[in-house]
Parts: C-alpha cells; sequence; structure tokens
C-alpha cells in the first residue's frame, strides 16, 4: 500500500488508486496517518471532523468511517481501536511524509559534511514527492491544524537545496527559482538572503540591494520587526563586496550580525500574549493611532477589571514598535492592590530607562541609600528632565493602571512625536483626546476559543456543552476564562463538567476563579481602588441584581432620589463596573444599565459595614 499525504490524501494498492470517498473519509484516514501508530482519541477525531459543533451521533459516523476504510485497506492495514480513540497499523506501507522526513534528514547530514552534490540529489528527490498543498482534500480544520508546520517543512528544504546549488557555483541558474520563491514566501529571510547572494555573484549588485530593502520594509509592514543576522549580514556584504570571494562552506553559517554602533534603544515592554484572541476592530484602530502620520497619537484603553486592556494595549504595542526606533516604554503606575504609584518613583524609572543614569541620585528610592541624606529631586524638576529625554524622539510610552488627570499629566512625554497609550478610567479622555478605545467582554466564539487556548483544543471538544457553560459563568472575561483553563489545564483529571459545577454557584464563582497568579477578585478589587469609587456605593447597588434597569428603577430600590441614583449609576459606568445597556422598545428610549455578572458576584461579596453610603446624600 501506498499513501500519499503531500497534495491530495490518497491511497494505493499496487500503483492503482483506492475510492476514497467524501472529505470526512480522508480526513479520518490522514488523522491516523499522521499520528504514526499513536491512538487519536475520538474528540479529537470528532473536532477535525466537525468542529465545535458536531452532531448528537458523532460516535457512531466515526465508527462508520472507519469501517468503511477498514474495507478499503485490508488486510495489508489494520484500524483498531484503543481506547479512547483509533490508531492504525500500516505495516510495510509506503507514506510519503514518512519517505520525505528521511530523505530530509539525510540531506542535512550531506550538507554539514559539505558533500553539496548529494545533499542536492536527496533534496530533489525529496520535493518530489510533494504534489501540491499538504493534506488539500481534507476538512478545512485539519489543514488549519497542520498547514504551517508543513509549509514550513517544505520551504526548509527548499532553502537548503538552494544553498547546496549556490555552494556548487549554480547561482545563474537559481535566480529565477529564488525570485520566484521570495514572491511565495515573502517572510522568509534566509531565501531572501540567497536570492541576494544569486543576484550579487552574478553581477547585479543594485538588484541585490533592491531585494534587502524590499524585505525590510515586508517584514515591518507584515510583523513589525527588523531584518535578522543573516539577512543583515548579506547585506553588509554585498555592500563591502565580500560575497564575490566567500568560501563554498561558510553559505551554511549565518554571518554575524553587525556590532552596534550606537546606544541600544529602551524596550521595557512585558512579553506579548500569547493567547491572546479577537479584538480584531479594536487592534486595528489602535495600530492606525501609532502609524506615523496619525494626527494625535495619543489614545486611551478602559474597560472592568480583567476585561484585557493591558492585553491589548500590549499587542498593539508589539505590533507597531518598528514604528518607534527610539525605544519603547512600559511602567505601571498601580501597585498590585490599585494603590497609585508615586509620581517621582515612575518617573525615576522611565528616566533611567531612558538612559539618565543620575535620575534622583541613584538610589533616592530604596537602593540602599537613606532617605535622610539621599538627594530627591522634586517632581518639577523629574518633570523637566524626562521631557526633556523624551521631545523628538520617537518613542512609545504605555501608561498601565493611571488613576487620575493629576499623575497623568506628570508622565505625558515632550513634544508631539512620542505616542502615548493610557489604561486607565473613563475620566482619563479629558486629559487624552478623542481616541478612547472601550474592550468589552469576548463574544461566545471567542471565548470558545481563549479557553480551548488556554487548556487545549480536546478537552473542550470532549464536552463542548460543559466548556459552553464554562464560558457563559465567565461573561467573557479573558482573565477569568484563562483562569478557568489554567485550572483544567493543570489538572488533566478534571472535566470540563466538573468545573462547570464549582462555578454555577454565584457566591462561590469569583472563589474559583483563582489560581496561581490569576485572580479575578483581586483583578476587581485593585480596578475599583483604581477608579476611587466607594466599595459602599458598589455593594449598594448590587441590590439591583444582573437584568437591566433604568434610573428610575434603581432609584425606586435604593430609595434614593432619582437624580441621585442616575449619578452614582454614571459614575459606576464611568468606572467600568456598570454595563449602558441599548434601550428597548419597551423602555420607551430610557437608558438601561446593568451589572456584569462578575462585577455583581464582587460586589455581593462585600462587606455590609453601612446600610447606606455616608458620602452620598439620602433623601429627607
Amino acid at each position: 500500500m501506498e499513501f500519499s499525504l503531500l497534495g491530495p490524501v490518497e491511497a494505493r494498492r499496487n500503483g492503482k488508486p483506492i475510492g476514497l470517498s467524501g472529505t470526512k473519509m480522508r480526513t479520518l484516514l490522514a488523522a491516523l496517518l499522521i499520528a504514526r501508530g499513536r491512538v487519536v482519541p475520538d474528540a479529537r477525531l470528532s473536532w477535525l471532523l466537525w468542529g465545535a459543533y458536531p452532531p448528537t451521533t458523532m460516535n457512531a459516523q466515526i465508527y462508520t468511517y472507519v469501517s468503511r476504510l477498514r474495507k478499503l485497506l485490508e488486510p495489508e492495514v489494520a484500524i483498531v481501536r484503543r481506547a479512547p480513540g483509533y490508531a492504525i497499523e500500516t505495516g510495510d506501507s509506503l507514506i510519503d511524509v514518512v519517505e520525505f522526513e528521511r530523505l530530509e534528514r539525510e540531506s542535512r547530514a550531506a550538507l554539514q559534511a559539505h558533500r553539496y552534490e548529494e545533499a542536492g540529489a536527496l533534496l530533489n528527490r525529496a520535493l518530489d514527492l510533494w504534489r501540491g498543498p499538504a493534506l488539500a482534500n481534507t476538512t478545512d480544520l485539519l489543514v488549519e491544524q497542520q498547514e504551517s508546520h508543513w509549509e514550513e517543512v517544505r520551504a526548509a528544504a527548499l532553502e537548503n537545496r538552494v544553498e547546496a546549488g549556490l555552494a556548487l557555483g549554480h547561482h545563474q541558474h537559481l535566480t529565477a527559482e529564488l525570485v520566484r520563491l521570495v514572491c511565495d514566501f515573502p517572510l522568509r529571510e534566509r531565501m531572501r538572503a540567497q536570492l541576494m547572494t544569486a543576484l550579487f555573484r552574478s553581477g547585479r549588485q543594485a538588484d541585490a540591494l533592491r531585494v534587502f530593502h524590499e524585505g525590510r520594509r515586508v517584514l515591518a509592514d507584515e510583523l513589525g520587526v527588523d531584518p535578522g543576522a543573516e539577512l543583515t549580514g548579506t547585506y553588509q556584504a554585498v555592500l563591502n563586496g565580500s560575497l564575490d570571494t566567500a568560501p563554498a562552506e561558510s553559505l551554511t553559517r549565518a554571518p554575524r550580525e553587525p556590532a552596534p554602533t550606537g546606544p541600544v534603544a529602551p524596550s521595557t515592554l512585558p512579553a506579548d500574549t500569547a493567547t491572546f484572541v479577537g479584538r480584531g476592530r479594536e487592534l486595528a484602530s489602535l495600530q492606525a493611532l501609532l502609524a506615523p502620520g496619525s494626527p494625535v497619537r495619543r489614545g486611551l484603553i478602559t474597560g472592568m477589571g480583567g476585561v484585557g486592556k493591558t492585553a491589548l494595549a500590549l499587542r498593539a504595542a508589539h505590533t507597531s514598535r518598528y514604528h518607534f526606533p527610539d525605544g519603547q516604554l512600559y511602567v505601571d503606575l498601580a501597585d498590585e492592590d490599585g494603590t497609585a504609584r508615586d509620581p517621582r518613583e515612575v518617573l525615576v524609572r522611565l528616566l533611567r530607562a531612558l538612559g539618565e543614569e543620575t535620575a534622583a541620585g541613584d538610589g533616592a528610592y530604596g537602593e540602599g541609600m537613606s532617605p535622610a541624606v539621599a538627594f530627591r529631586p522634586g517632581l518639577d524638576e523629574l518633570v523637566r528632565r524626562y521631557r526633556a529625554r523624551t521631545a523628538g524622539r520617537k518613542l512609545l510610552v504605555v501608561l498601565d493602571n493611571v488613576s487620575d488627570t493629576e499623575q497623568l499629566a506628570a508622565l505625558l512625554p515632550g513634544g508631539e512625536e512620542p505616542a502615548v497609550l493610557v489604561i486607565g478610567h473613563a475620566h482619563l479622555a479629558a486629559a487624552i483626546g478623542p481616541h478612547t478605545t472601550v474592550v468589552e467582554p469576548l463574544g461566545d466564539d471567542d471565548s470558545l476559543a481563549l479557553l480551548a487556548a488556554a487548556v487545549g483544543v480536546g478537552r473542550v471538544a470532549e464536552d463542548l456543552a460543559a466548556a459552553r457553560e464554562i464560558i457563559a459563568y465567565c461573561g467573557g472575561v479573558p482573565l477569568a476564562l484563562r483562569t478557568a483553563g489554567a485550572r483544567l489545564a493543570a489538572r488533566p483529571h478534571w472535566s470540563p463538567a466538573l468545573l462547570a459545577g464549582l462555578l454555577a454557584a454565584p457566591a462561590n464563582r469569583l472563589r474559583e476563579l483563582r489560581f496561581g497568579g490569576l485572580d479575578m477578585a483581586r483583578s476587581l478589587r485593585s480596578w475599583l481602588r483604581l477608579t476611587g469609587v466607594a466599595e459602599d456605593d458598589l455593594r449598594l447597588c448590587s441590590a439591583l441584581g444582573e437584568r437591566s434597569f433604568s434610573a428610575a428603577t434603581a432609584a425606586a430600590v435604593l430609595e434614593l432620589p432619582v437624580v441621585l441614583a442616575e449619578d452614582l449609576l454614571e459614575r459606576l459606568a464611568d468606572a467600568s463596573l456598570m454595563d449602558p445597556a441599548e434601550p428597548s422598545g419597551g423602555t420607551n428610549g430610557v437608558p438601561q444599565y446593568r451589572f456584569h455578572r462578575l462585577v455583581l458576584c464582587y460586589a455581593r461579596s462585600l462587606p455590609v459595614r453601612i446600610p447606606v453610603d455616608t458620602a452620598l446624600p439620602v433623601a429627607s
């Protein structure tokens, strides 16, 4: 038997095709072959065949597909049931992916030993096995999971074959092929460096330099990065003319990156969030704000605690950092409990990141020097230094957990050139300008995708109904979803249904949404302190429940004048602790409000100290 996956999925017996009817049967066969004899669980097969919406008869249908395959492939090949799924035993069958990997492995050994003709021959045989895009006639779900892997494998093999050809002096013959390959793989820096080498050795220095500059632009536009060591090294070699005399064996090693000639631009951005999901519209808006030519490069990001404001800001910052060659700075303006940090301390950190070693006297803030003797410049002096350092520079500054306009004013950089992203209270819009991004909870599809990214697709697929209960209890809040996913991932013996049961009771929900450093209640507590809303106000309003209501309804429940109830609701809405709800037809257009279910859980958990907030006037 022969099996082909590097192109449309096919099976042949004695050279004659075997009729594999239907996309799902080919998908099932491909999934079993890719597993190389390991068990493929029913849950994974279900996901690959139907995605998040399997039929109620999925187990029976999988069994039917397996039975049909057995009849087609026996006796040479056996498909066996091994709980919790199926495995394939291929015997002496030939599988193109296995043969490709063997040839590619041998070719790499030949390259390392400088046996370039042998390496080229092996790679030609390996690449001839490809008949088109891998798994071309299977479900999109299988293709999406495998596509990037097989594209990387094929591209690496093509690069190695080109390397062998360049080492043998075949640059003129390879130039046309490399032009096509660079068009097909515009982000492959090694291919672009190989094309530059072929062009230069063919006497086309200007074309080689053009290829580099085009690559730099593509990398910046698509990934927000500068060219790496190999491509930059090839560029330098073209400029100084060293490529025409480079020994063949040097082509197997990446050129050294040129030593930096100036100060390194500061970058204090935390790592990007690996499980970032959704937010396409918001991210595009922030990227446009940070792009060169934007009239106002200052924006505010606001939303309830745990909703993903910082994750969105960091994704925008990382994807736009190539616009800011002078540096990208991040600073958190609050402690874990939401207490605002002294602006002087924050300015010292920013100035040191910008290279001012003597800022605040080198130790004025807890670095081994007594506060009584340390030199402590005033806030005005630190602000002056900071604005002088930042004026006219292409900097990005991300200010997280900003509490008020006074704190913010001291930390805005000098001039119009630096860009600023501020994460904080809605009232900060008065100081930032019109560009405000309100981060709302994720929809159901994105919530399910985030949970699957945190815990694994298989765990979600094995009990999709329970997974949907979990995302409903988390209310689309990324921190809650990541916490739930982390708990499941750390406890393989737990089922999604077990966690859903733990989250079902509102009184227990926030306690269950705490794991390691992830804590939904702590995030809400910190946000509450940051926004300055009194706990008693939030606890008072928890009597309004989860349904939407008007200010008049709130006034009746809270026994307050309507004007005071409306003011209270607006303050909570400004702090993203209350959501403005769309007026429905039955409300005659009267503005409506509602609690997010996790905020309501937190509000009801707060202790009752006094019947009514003493800071709030009570009707006489």
